[in-house]
């Protein structure tokens, strides 16, 4: 009886022990670069400061300097950059802003500009764009990018 309470003592202490080993965070690795591409596609001042959230998120986790990221806007996802609605929403502006000037890509979908017969030049000027969003994606993640789903 005394080996069977001694069995089950110590595979408690093992089950703990894995326990605490697997809700620690994961250290990183000295010089590796996180790359993650966002693709935003929905209307609304809500979802995309959802998005920039969740960029901003990501910066913080796993560092600003160490990690590449790109957001790409098509559709209705595109109204984040258009100039307008940044200049209508100070706190959209100053978020997009800020995150530009840490190396975050705003690229913003040719066919549907075209589409909705919007020019480059209303765009805010820290967007680029590419000819075809869900293209940007594809090959984001052909080069090894996180894709992430985010604005609603």
């Amino acid at each position: 009886m005394k080996a069977l309470k001694n069995i089950i003592t110590l595979s408690a202490l093992i089950a703990l022990t894995l326990t605490v080993m697997a809700a620690e965070p994961e250290k990183q690795p000295a010089g590796k670069i996180h790359k993650v591409v966002f693709e935003v596609a929905s209307d609304g001042a809500e979802p995309w400061l959802g998005a920039l959230r969740n960029v901003e998120n990501v910066q913080k986790a796993l560092g600003a300097t160490t990690t590449t990221i790109e957001v790409v806007a098509h559709g209705k996802g595109i109204g984040m950059l258009l100039a307008k609605n940044a200049d209508a929403n100070p706190e959209l502006k100053a978020t997009l802003e800020k995150l530009h000037a840490t190396g975050v890509v705003f690229a913003v979908c040719e066919n549907t500009l075209n589409k909705m017969q919007i020019t480059k030049d209303q765009l805010v000027p820290l967007a680029t764009t590419v000819d075809s969003g869900v293209s940007e994606v594809i090959r984001k993640q052909e080069a090894g990018y996180a894709y992430i789903k985010s604005g609603g």
